[in-house]
Order: C-alpha cells, then structure tokens, then sequence
C-alpha cells in the first residue's frame, strides 16, 4: 500500500508538531510548513518517518503555492491538510485593539487556512484517485470567547464556516472537511494559563491544561477514518478548564 501523504502547518512548534510527529510515527509522508525553518527541522529531526521541510507564510498567497507544489512534486498526491498555522495575537479590549492587531490575526488564522485549504481543495479534487482530509484547527474560542480576544474569537468563528463550507462543497470531490476545537493544550503559547490569565467575571486565574498527545491522538483518529466517514467537529480539551460554564 501506498504511504499517505499529509502537509502539517505551523509544524515548527506546539500542536503542529506533535500532531506532524504523530502522523509521520503512523507511516504518512508529512509535509512540515511554518515560518522558521530552523523549528522545522527540529520537527524532522523529532519525527519517525518521512517529512518535508518546507518554510511557508501561510498569508502569501506565492508561499502557499509553493508549498503545495513542493510537496505533490515530491510525492505525487495530497490525502491530508492539518490547517494548523495560527496566532493568539496582543490581548486588549476592543477599543483599543488596532487595524494592525487585527489583520495580523486574521490575516494568518482565517486567511491563510483559507489559501491552504483552497490549494489542498484543488489538488485533492483533480487527483487520481480523487480526494482527501482537510482538518482545521478551531478553538474553544469558535464558540465562547476569552476577555480581550476580539480578533482572535472572530477569526476562529470565521474557521467554522469555513469548515462547513468546505465539506459542503466537498462532498461531490470525496473531500471531507472537519474541525479539531482544542482547549488549553500544554504548548508555549498556553504558558500563560498556568500563571494566570483574564476571566469573563474580571478576575485573573490559572486554568489546567492538557497533554499534547491528546491532541496529536485526536488528529490521528480523524485523519485515519475512510472518506466515506467523517468527525465534522471534535472538542478535546483539559477536563477542568473553564469552558463549561464559562463565564
């Protein structure tokens, strides 16, 4: 049987590069995208399997194209895309929030998972044998929102339609479209949660976090189903954080 093959972004840190460990671990050829290629080799190096390294900004809509390429150049297809490259961005309340804040939010979490998941649509439908597995990364936050997160919320609201739009439109290429919503995994970006951070009552607190395996164990699940079979949405997150009852 042929190796799958996944392209994996913001796989230089975090969730990104366990989950690209965790597929490379169960035989997928992995393309690793991000934009320090510096952390993608560490990446590759920490993988047990066949990877790519392949520096990207997921926001230029150039860089992407090249990274699709790269890789069916190298491989020959595309069966998956972990739309994972995001940022949290500077917290502040709305007012005081700028258009730069926002645009480099959104302009990487909602745009750039749209410009991969465009060429990932392209490559998947016009493939022999057609289709494939687009997961993007949500949050909690496509659904309750922190204090201070105004671009950071919106932006992954924004993801869940476009998850839903891709597997509407998806079902006639046998592409399936789901979506991975995560809870405070223990990443360097979630550092904060342990020293304390805003809650919706105006209070500091600290909130659990997570292992990434659970994280990486959930990707697999998806990825590995048939096409004929598909997770729309997964919430895996630290069973004590405040998300249940929020606010």
């Amino acid at each position: 049987m042929r190796p799958k093959i996944a392209i994996v972004t913001g796989a230089g840190s975090g969730i990104g590069r366990a989950a690209a460990a965790a597929l490379a671990g169960a035989g997928y050829h992995v393309g690793l995208a991000g934009r320090r290629a510096e952390a993608l080799r560490e990446t590759a190096e920490l993988a047990e399997g066949t990877t790519l390294v392949l520096p990207t900004d997921v926001t230029a809509e150039q860089s992407v194209r090249e990274l699709f390429t790269a890789v069916t150049g190298e491989w020959g297809r595309l069966d998956l895309l972990f739309n994972n490259a995001g940022t949290s961005g500077t917290p502040a309340p709305v007012a005081d929030l700028s258009l730069e804040q926002w645009s480099a939010v959104v302009d990487t979490n909602l745009t750039g998972s749209f410009l991969c998941a465009r060429e990932a649509f392209r490559v998947m439908r016009d493939q022999s044998p057609r289709g494939g597995r687009i997961i993007n990364n949500g949050s909690l936050s496509a659904y309750v929102p922190r204090p201070f997160t105004v671009a950071y919320a919106a932006s992954k609201h924004a993801i869940t339609g476009l998850t839903k739009t891709l597997s509407l439109e998806g079902r006639e290429h046998d592409i399936a479209c789901g979506q991975l919503d995560i809870g405070n995994a223990a990443t360097d970006m979630a550092a904060k949660f342990s020293v304390g951070v805003p809650q919706a009552n105006g209070q500091i607190a600290t909130e659990p976090t997570m292992d990434l395996s659970a994280v990486s164990e959930a990707v697999l699940y998806m990825a590995g189903l048939p096409l004929s079979a598909n997770v729309q949405f997964m919430t895996v997150m630290a069973t004590a954080m405040p998300f249940i009852g929020r606010g």
